[in-house]
């Protein structure tokens, strides 16, 4: 997917400043995800890719990496935060915060849910978007993380 599935004008948008914006379908961070993420990051950690070794430890098994679970945030997004009608282009900005919360365990599902904290104006005719975060991991109670995302939209 290249963008936001749908698109709202800002003045829409505006009005879930405080509320929940979305949520996103569940994805499935199997071991070929994992270990694909290993390669291209180099981190074969045997807590990622070695699920004989991991088995050992207090996990039980192999966990994606928290970097993986955090990468998956965008296609989330995209299914989740409708983007501004009319925009020219939108990037991520950066984190204020994240916390890795709970390991996501070889096969396990994640969703992204999304509250719009606030909209800032900006020169250039930028907004700044500040979300609070959270990706949940399917029947676990504790998300695997929480972050302050922030994005920044040209209009």
């Amino acid at each position: 997917m290249q963008g936001p599935s749908r698109t709202l004008p800002i003045e829409e948008i505006r009005d879930y400043v405080g509320k929940e914006i979305g949520v996103s379908d569940w994805f499935t961070l199997d071991q070929e995800r994992i270990d694909r993420f290993a390669d291209i990051t180099e981190d074969h950690m045997f807590l990622h890719v070695d699920p004989a070794r991991a088995k050992e430890t207090p996990f039980g098994g192999t966990i994606a990496h928290g970097l993986l679970t955090l990468s998956m945030m965008s296609v989330m997004a995209y299914q989740a935060v409708p983007g501004v009608s009319g925009s020219k282009m939108g990037v991520n900005y950066g984190y204020n915060k994240v916390r890795f919360m709970a390991p996501v365990p070889s096969g396990g599902r994640i969703r992204g849910r999304f509250l719009l904290k606030a909209i800032d104006e900006k020169d250039g005719g930028r907004l700044q978007f500040q979300y609070d975060c959270t990706v949940e991991i399917e029947h676990q109670e504790k998300p695997a993380l929480v972050a302050e995302w922030m994005t920044m939209v040209w209009v």
